[in-house]
Parts: structure tokens; sequence; C-alpha cells
């Protein structure tokens, strides 16, 4: 199905093919509704071009442009921009498709990908904290927003479960060790030991050596060393499935370091076989003198003492995600301090002769009221399922206030759904890039920009059908006769419009806006329009708006990983 703003660009296109002028610009939604519902730029950008009036441009491509049936007479506004105005019988027309069509109007996209999506990558015997929020939950919105679009998408969770840590894990381990305490809260106490052997080997020289050699035992594949690496790994692993329940997420593969270790020989030969690599006092490098921002940064592969490091691994984590899971694309959803480094993996792909699209998509930092990096009182990282406990406490404390008569089953699952959903909304309606401080009074508000005012909308709608007491069906006829009818079914056909520019930048923020102008749209309607009141035919067609934000609302949330309740 053709979006608005689609066939407005091929039209204007026809225009200025006819016009005799050469293509230029697009159409953009409008920034202002009191100059149309969406505007074109051409004549300003062919103005600069031709050195010609960008008004007298506009004029010559409004000459020969065909909006027959579907706008009002465009209108020349500014130095030069066509705004236009869509009739309320094409508004009504679009809108009555998209409610027989079960993608709302999204098409798929025209080139599918193989995407590999690396996003979470926790680390063994530690605990996830806040700060996996941002990775975990814009990987997995990013995930569910191409695999709508079509494309064939494969969630990877890079685990840290190998490297120098684990020397101390070990000697901890079998010097330190509390079996009870490891059965009540296993990270907690993997954490505990190894604290305390990182302060006893920073202080002995003879504990300092004991975990050195650990770490050659494990990496020598000693049973009992292995062993306890083997069960670490498992109890950490049964941790982040814990956690990933509660956020709903999903992945395709959980790859540890480890499990490339065993290619990293090979990869250090390859490179210097090619000359990629070169060794340099002792140690095997890869120098990018012809990149001017790497050129004092050489990528180290192999340690003088014969050392490998995460450098070495990701090299294996290319070559598998290219030769072996066939990826064309590669999505690296992991923080800004690792810019540098996948500035290294990806030059080194390239040398090497990828010719994949790798993208390294960064984010900001969550904060503390303090503006700083958050922790608890005592300093730590807060854990994130002791943060994810407290939204569902918060949440359902604000759901027993409003809706004391619910039964306990139902408020168990809405404080689920609406302290989860705060929680993950609250980051994804963030631009990626920037800092947010946490706030549980404005995630969980259910007034402005959050999760709950969101799920609220949806919780009205459904209101209106259990009151209606009859089952929904699609008329094939809108009427839109009041303004606030018409701006609910133009931003409901706008959902197309909308979706697929999230993986332009990597921005689900653009989703969580339109859904949030969305729900005020209906607000607006809800208002202004009565709905079971009305008389025929606009009880069926005011039924037909709300069903249908109802489900762009669902939708829309669903794609940012968000569930609705049916009550609140």
């Amino acid at each position: 199905m053709e979006t608005f703003q689609a066939l407005l660009a091929r039209k204007v296109a026809e225009a200025l093919k006819a016009a005799g002028l050469p293509e230029a610009g697009g159409v953009t939604q409008a920034t202002d509704a009191r100059f149309g519902d969406y505007q074109s730029n051409a004549a300003l950008i062919l103005a600069k071009q031709l050195s010609e009036n960008p008004r007298n441009i506009a004029q010559k491509i409004l000459v020969v442009l065909d909006l027959s049936g579907l706008c009002e007479p465009p209108t020349i506004a500014g130095a030069g921009f066509i705004n236009f105005t869509l009739r309320n019988e094409a508004i009504a027309a679009q809108t009555a498709k998209l409610l027989r069509d079960e993608r709302l109007g999204v098409a798929r996209a025209e080139t599918q990908k193989r995407i590999v999506i690396d996003f979470g990558s926790p680390n063994v015997a530690k605990p996830m904290h806040v700060g996996h929020i941002r990775s975990t939950v814009l990987g997995d919105a990013l995930a569910r927003i191409a695999s709508f679009l079509g494309h064939e998408v494969i969630r990877d969770n890079h685990i840290g479960d190998w490297g120098t840590q684990f020397g101390m894990v070990i000697y901890g381990w079998k010097n330190l060790l509390d079996r009870a305490a490891l059965e009540r809260d296993p990270i907690a106490e993997l954490v505990r030991i190894y604290k305390e052997t990182n302060e006893k080997a920073t202080s002995d020289p003879k504990v300092r050596e004991a975990v050195r050699e650990e770490l050659v035992k494990l990496q020598a594949g000693a049973p009992e060393n292995f062993s306890i690496w083997k069960e670490t790994v498992d109890l950490s692993m049964k941790e982040f499935e814990r956690a990933y329940q509660m956020l709903d997420i999903h992945y395709d593969i959980q790859r540890g370091e480890s499990f490339y270790s065993d290619r990293l020989p090979a990869v250090v030969e390859r490179l210097l076989k090619s000359g990629i690599a070169e060794i340099s006092e002792g140690a095997v490098c890869v120098f990018f003198r012809d990149i001017p921002e790497l050129a004092e940064k050489p990528a180290i592969i192999r340690k003088s003492d014969g050392g490998f490091n995460y450098t070495t691994t990701d090299i294996a984590t290319v070559d598998y995600r290219i030769q072996d899971l066939k990826a064309d694309t590669v999505w690296l959803v992991v923080g800004a301090p690792q810019i540098l480094h996948f500035k290294q993996i990806i030059a080194i792909a390239r040398r090497e002769g990828y010719t994949a699209d790798f993208r390294h998509i960064t984010f900001g930092s969550i904060l503390g009221e303090d503006r700083k990096l958050m922790k608890t009182r005592s300093g730590e990282n807060v854990p994130l399922r002791d943060l994810l406990d407290e939204a569902i406490q918060r949440a359902r404390k604000i759901i027993e206030e409003k809706n004391p008569d619910l039964s306990e089953s139902e408020k168990i699952d809405i404080a689920e759904k609406v302290g989860i959903g705060a929680v993950k909304y609250y980051d994804l309606s963030q631009y990626r890039m920037t800092d947010y401080i946490f706030s549980w009074d404005r995630m969980l508000s259910f007034q402005g920009n959050t999760a709950p005012y969101l799920q609220n909308a949806y919780v009205r709608i459904r209101s209106i059908f259990r009151k209606a007491g009859e089952e929904f069906t699609a008329t094939r006829e809108l009427n839109l006769t009041d303004a606030a009818e018409k701006n609910l079914a133009l931003k409901l056909c706008q959902f197309a419009e909308t979706v697929p520019t999230v993986v332009n930048d990597f921005r689900p923020n653009l989703l969580a806006n339109y859904l949030y102008e969305l729900a005020n749209a209906f607000h607006t309607f809800y208002e202004a329009c009565p709905v079971l009141k009305s008389e025929e035919p606009l009880r069926s067609s005011r039924l037909a708006l709300c069903e249908l934000t109802g489900r762009v609302l669902a939708k829309g949330l669903d794609l940012l990983g968000i569930k609705v309740p049916e009550k609140m």
C-alpha cells in the first residue's frame, strides 16, 4: 500500500520531469499543520542549482502537478515550499484500507538483508546492571523493527566468558567459596570471591602468581579448572535468562568469547601471511598508517607473551558472522567507549575484503539524579534484576490506587506490563546518543510521553468496545466530519511512513514520538467526538478509528518490546 508521502513524492517527481526539471528534494510531513499536511522543498533545491527564483520554479511545478482527488490545490509558502493539504475523502479511503491490512500499511523493505544484531553482551561472574539496559533494549527494538520490515535477523548475545578475570574466579572458587552462599545467590558469591581474590593479589605476590597459574591451567584445558569455569558460566547464564524473561528478550544464538578461542591462532597467522599484520617489539600488530584517526593507535592481536585479546576474538567473530552465518549486514549495539576498537575491527575486515555493511550503533549513559553514572549508595552498579523488581512494585502500587477492584492475577500481570514497559519506553523515547537522568516519577507517570500514558490510551479504547458489547466489523467507508477525526485518521496513515525511518539512523525514539502524537490525537478525538452515542454512519466510522488506533498503538509498542494490558 503506497503511503501518502510516497504517493506525493512520486507525483512531484512526475511533475518535475514534465516541466523539464531535474529530480530534486522530496516530500516530508509538515511540521506545522497550519500550512498543510505535507510539503516539498524541491523548488528551493533547484533554485540553487539553476540560479532561479524558487517561487517561480515552484509555480512551474504546480502547472503540471496532477493531484486531482488527492489534495486541495497546493500552495506556495515562504521562500518556495510547496504545501499539500489532503482531501478528507482521500484520508478516509486510505484509513479504510488500513483496517483490512494486517501490516497496517507498512511495506516490507525493497532489499531484504540478513542482519546479525549484536546486543546485550553481559559478562560471566558479574551481575547484569542498569548499564545493560540501553544495549539490550535498543538492540531488541531494532531487531523487532528490522524483522517486521522483512529482513532476516539473527539476534546474537556475545557473552564475556573468557579472559584474565577467570584466573581470579577460579582461585577464589578453590580457596574462598561459600557453597551455601553460592546456592542462595550465585552471582553475588562469584562477585565476592572475585573481589577478595583481587584484593589479596594486589598485596600478595604469591596470590598473584597463583592466580596467573590458575588461568594458565584453564587455557591449557585442565579438567578441574575447566569444570569450575563451566559451572560459573552455567550459573551466570541462568541469572541472565531470568532478566531476559522479565524483559521479554529473546536471542537466536548466544556465543561466548570462549566459542572463538580455538580460532585465534589461525586468525593471527592469516593476518601475518597476508601482510595485514606485522611483528612489532615481539607482539603481532595491525597498523593503520593510512587512516589518520587510527595512525597512532595500532591494534595488538597477539601480545608479546603469546596471549590473545578481545581484538583477536572480535576478528574471529567477524569471520564467523560473515562466513558461517552468511550475514551481509552486522549491527553492533555497543557503547560509545568502544568506538575506537570497532573502527579498528571494521578497518581490518575491509582490508581482508569483507564487503558486509558494518554499523557500530552507539548510545549514551543512564545517569542518577546527581548527573553522574547511576550507582547504588555504596557506589556499586545498580543490579538490573533489582531495578526491574522495583519497577514492577512501583507500578503495582499505582495500579492498586487507581483500580483496587482488580483480581490478584490481574494486578500481577498489569504491574509487570506497566513497570517493565515504563523502563523500556523511557529509554527508547530518548535519542540514543544522549545521556538521560533515570527518574521513577517521570517514567511511571500517566501524563506525558511515557509508556503508561500510551498503555492507558489503549486500555481506554478496549473499554469502549467492552461497553459497546459487540464484535467489531470493519466498515468499508469512513466519515471524517470533524477536524479531530481527520487529524487522527491522518496520523494513523503515517504509521507506515514512520516505522521504516527508524532503521535509517537506528532511532526508535522516532517511533516512540509518533506513538505519543497518536495517543494525543486519539485523546483529542475522544473528547471532541462521541463514539457510542453517535448515530450511524458516524458511530461505525468512529468505532473504526478507535479500533485502528488500538491496533497501531499495540503494534507500535510491540515493535519497541512493550506489552499492552486490557485493563489498568
